[in-house]
């Protein structure tokens, strides 16, 4: 057994695992802090940093849609089963409903891709914990541990760094990438009149991108930082 785990090819696949799977960690992690974001919630951190609403929603009124749309990417049940609460919603002061059968299959589809999230951070957890247990346990290996940390951290500042450059030199085309990979052609093209960029409008996402990045670069040059004193100070 100590053979097997002395194996430089093992020890070096369960390294590069983990490098590699941490910039997806922190990602998948940090979109899940910001969508569990509450009291306040993003919405109401973000609302007084953009435009009122052009087409008759008072500020609490899109306060408080916007923080029950939210709850429901929150639910843990799929999204089959909580799509009615977005169904049932109104148009505040009448009986007609607040988003559209497009704009509700739109978001059935964004809760979709959240719940995947959430099955995606618990395999990556697996992989980037149990990786710097196997390595931070024995004397043997756990220099590497240290240096690995430090990597991972590196890989993911860099790969953040580019970006954000991305996000503050060419917005337009991150933005439609991003939907075109998650979501079907089309499913995610609204009118300004819809309740949806109503309520989260361009600016509102373009925040959301920033935080999430900014979160994340954080987060990579920590553990870099982490790891490059780690490894200075291991024998």
């Amino acid at each position: 057994m100590e053979k097997i785990l002395n194996n430089k090819a093992i020890v070096l696949i369960i390294r590069w695992l983990v490098i590699i799977a941490m910039p997806f960690l922190l990602t998948v992690f940090t979109v899940r802090a910001i969508i569990a974001w509450e009291s306040p919630s993003y919405a109401e951190f973000e609302y007084p940093r953009i435009a009122p609403d052009a087409y008759g929603f008072t500020e609490q009124e899109r306060l408080d849609l916007a923080d029950a749309t939210l709850d429901y990417l929150r639910r843990p049940e799929p999204a089959a089963e909580t799509i009615t609460l977005l169904e049932e919603m109104r148009l505040p002061g009448t009986d007609q409903p607040l988003y559209t059968e497009a704009e509700i299959g739109h978001m059935f589809d964004v809760k979709v891709v959240v719940d995947a999230f959430r099955r995606l951070l618990w395999g990556l957890t697996v992989i980037v914990v149990g990786g710097l247990i196997f390595l931070l346990a024995r004397p043997e290996t756990r220099h590497l541990g240290y240096k690995t940390i430090m990597q991972g951290g590196l890989l993911t500042a860099g790969i953040l760094i580019t970006v954000g450059l991305l996000i503050g030199l060419a917005w337009n085309f991150v933005f439609v990438q991003f939907h075109q990979i998650l979501f079907p052609a089309g499913n995610w093209t609204f009118a300004y009149t819809d309740s949806l960029i109503r309520l989260f409008p361009e600016q509102f996402w373009f925040d959301f991108g920033v935080i999430w990045v900014g979160g994340i670069l954080i987060q990579g040059i920590i553990l870099a930082v982490v790891g490059y004193f780690l490894l200075k100070r291991s024998p």
